[in-house]
């Protein structure tokens, strides 16, 4: 049987931070933020919000759009690397809370590529599963709590949000027609929080020290995007005997605004093809993906049988990327 994207859903938090107010916290100059980065306002999570909080109400809206009730779910696979606390995993917080009673739920993290780790991970247990129809996948982060803000460079990329997505049936030839996973342990400096795990329990000496905080050596990891794009893209094309032309829409994971478009044209992708809310909603982590296919999704939309390559790339280093015959709507549920 084959599975597709059935639903989609997203949420980001009210709060609205501008470059002029990350200029406050961070001491960059606003019109340098956005020459940088391309973002212009990202959201904070308000103070009572957590991971979780996020997660479930784009979960909602996903379940909404796919016309499932929660109940028919058989797994939920939450992409985070924020997740509320190390124990449970927030993917068990989210089925309690959406009434989901029936799913077996797990997190993974691959930092910023979650998503799409996940949502390759929630294919291979739907097909696996003669009786399992049913996955939810999302991604979810709040980094807002874990940055240096004297990293000026750093800092302003990131926003908090949550998307996902609902797995279904679908017809033959549509839905997810091939996934490409890689990563690399020896890049693993590269994007980290080097406190808080068994190698470097949290104590006051760490926490003074800002082991606890985000860090990134950007230059580094520009490089590793620039490369493992068109490699990533080539390989899943290939494999699938397809072209760039023959593919409608790329959704990416929102590092940036002008590195993707670099790292994209580079690799010979028309520029209509990509799609970016990096600008209102800066780097969402693991739930940029999610969000930007929703935010095209409800608003241009997707025709039926376009062919879309969603793209995640994070920590690790490990990048992946799924190809998607799309259907938009569940089968066999609700009015065509």
């Amino acid at each position: 049987m084959s599975y597709g994207i059935v639903g989609t859903g997203s949420y980001v938090p009210p709060s609205v931070v501008s470059n002029e107010a990350m200029a406050t916290l961070t001491g960059a100059d606003s019109e340098w933020i956005y020459e940088r980065t391309g973002i212009r306002q990202r959201r904070f999570a308000e103070e009572h919000q957590a991971t979780s909080d996020l997660a479930r109400q784009a979960a909602e809206r996903a379940l909404e759009a796919a016309q499932l009730p929660a109940g028919l779910l058989d797994f939920i696979v939450l992409g985070t690397s924020t997740p509320d606390s190390p124990q449970p995993s927030t993917a068990v917080l989210v089925q309690a809370a959406i009434g989901a009673d029936h799913a077996a739920a797990f997190d993974v993290n691959s930092v910023c590529a979650s998503f799409v780790f996940a949502l390759d991970t929630a294919r291979g247990l739907l097909a696996a599963d003669s009786n399992a129809r049913y996955a939810l996948v999302i991604g979810a982060d709040i980094y807002s709590r874990q940055l240096d803000f004297a990293d000026r460079r750093s800092a302003v990329l990131f926003g908090d949000g949550a998307g996902a997505v609902v797995l279904g049936p679908v017809g033959d030839g549509q839905g997810m027609l091939a996934s490409r996973l890689v990563s690399d342990g020896r890049l693993q400096d590269l994007v980290r929080i080097a406190g808080g795990g068994s190698r470097r329990p949290h104590t006051p000496a760490s926490l003074a020290a800002g082991d606890d905080l985000f860090r990134m050596q950007g230059r580094a990891v520009r490089d590793y995007v620039e490369t493992v794009v068109p490699d990533l893209l080539g390989s899943l094309l290939k494999e699938s005997d397809l072209t760039m032309d023959d593919i409608d829409h790329i959704v990416p994971h929102q590092a940036n605004a002008l590195l993707l478009r670099s790292a994209f044209t580079a690799a010979g992708i028309p520029p209509d093809k990509l799609h970016l809310t990096c600008e209102r909603y800066g780097n969402t982590a693991a739930a940029s993906v999610p969000i930007t296919l929703d935010d095209l999704v409800r608003g241009d939309g997707v025709a039926q049988d376009a062919l879309v390559v969603l793209l995640g790339i994070g920590g690790g280093m490990s990048a992946g990327a799924s190809l998607h015959r799309w259907v938009g709507r569940p089968a066999g549920l609700g009015p065509s």
